[in-house]
């Protein structure tokens, strides 16, 4: 199939990047021409809240991408849909998460459809947002309608695609990351991160967003540093929230020796290094649909600790791979100090080992290529 890949993509940086390349790499394997269509303008400035929308990372060389879509630009939108409706590819994957790229999805979507050929399908990996926008209520219900089916990474996402069309919607769970090289000793990753190899550490990962709980965190933390003097709280990804909030609940908590900041983006060839060190990977999300970083948790087979919000619990199994708790600090601690005091590192390793085989990018393709081939 001809099959153009409509998002994120290099030179833009993060996990939604990092997913469609990887998502047509897997298509380009099984043998369907892939194209990529990414931003020439994706947020504007004002509106994001981080240091940089770029990566320093050469672009791939394996991969088809162009850069033709002004995320603002109404005119562009019309002359990019005329373009691929002339192109004609069969499935045409807009990559969707907030409903600020509703309008340019939808307008693209509607012309391209004209051609009687091409069948639109939405990777959805957000309905709604995260923290609550009128844009939600506006817009999303408009790029629903110009769609004709839907792939969602969770089942709760998938019931959230259902309150707004009957059309059909497949959840498919968030592939493994796997290409972030072989894992890295602990020993060796302390070293290169300039880490203390005899503590404990547990691992928060990605951008800093206040919905992603590293307040239940910290106080967590406190409540268990006179019970495990030895755990560290390792903080790697880039604050999208004010710091000094937080730096202060570190100091009011007395808990400043034991957490390790670094406020700053981590480039995937550093992933390995900070998971490598980590003994526990630790979502405290208040809200969410589904995490790249649970997969890259697999990837490295790492025992992992989420809240049962959204899709995480789906496929973190409580008591076998890690934890899946209610978003509660009292709750955090209690596991985080039952995985040192009983040592279940390695038990929940073995089961993630043979859990992680179920989470190929062939599923993935194969729920979009199921829905290809329906009739519009």
């Amino acid at each position: 199939m001809n099959i153009t890949i409509l998002g994120t993509a290099h030179p833009y940086r993060g996990g939604l990047a990092t997913f469609n390349e990887r998502l047509a790499r897997q298509f380009q394997d099984e043998g369907h021409n892939v194209q990529v269509i990414t931003f020439t303008l994706q947020y504007p400035s004002f509106l994001f809240p981080g240091k940089t929308q770029y990566t320093n990372d050469p672009a791939p060389k394996d991969l088809s991408i162009q850069r033709a879509l002004n995320s603002c630009n109404p005119f562009n939108w019309i002359r990019l849909g005329r373009k691929l409706r002339r192109e004609q590819p069969d499935l045409l994957i807009c990559c969707y998460w907030m409903a600020f790229f509703a309008p340019a999805y939808s307008t693209i979507c509607h012309i391209v459809k004209r051609n009687r050929k091409t069948r639109c399908i939405a990777l959805v990996h957000n309905m709604f947002g995260h923290e609550k926008s009128i844009l939600d209520k506006l817009f999303a219900p408009f790029f629903v309608g110009r769609q004709d089916a839907f792939v969602a990474l969770s089942d709760s996402v998938v019931k959230d695609i259902h309150h707004l069309t009957k059309a059909p919607a497949i959840s498919s769970p968030h592939p493994i990351y796997d290409h972030y090289g072989d894992r890295m000793s602990k020993e060796e990753a302390c070293k290169v991160l300039g880490l203390d190899s005899t503590k404990n550490y547990i691992l928060f990962f990605g951008l800093v967003r206040a919905y992603k709980g590293l307040d239940l965190l910290l106080d967590a933390m406190e409540k268990i540093k006179d019970t495990q003097p030895d755990i560290r709280l390792l903080v790697a990804g880039e604050f999208y929230e004010n710091e000094a909030t937080y730096l202060q609940q570190i100091e009011r908590n007395g808990i400043a020796d034991r957490v390790i900041l670094r406020n700053e983006f981590i480039p995937d060839a550093d992933l390995r290094k900070y998971f490598g060190a980590a003994d526990l990977i630790v979502q405290p999300y208040k809200s969410a649909t589904q995490s790249g970083v649970t997969q890259v948790a697999f990837h490295f087979e790492k025992p992992i600790l989420v809240t049962n919000v959204g899709g995480l619990g789906e496929i973190v199994h409580h008591g076998k791979m890690g934890y899946a708790v209610v978003p509660d600090s009292q709750e955090i601690a209690e596991s985080i100090e039952d995985y040192f005091r009983h040592n279940r590192q390695q038990a929940f390793t073995t089961y993630l080992q043979k859990e992680k085989v179920k989470y190929g990018w062939d599923r993935m393709t194969k729920a979009f290529l199921s829905l290809g081939v329906m009739k519009n």
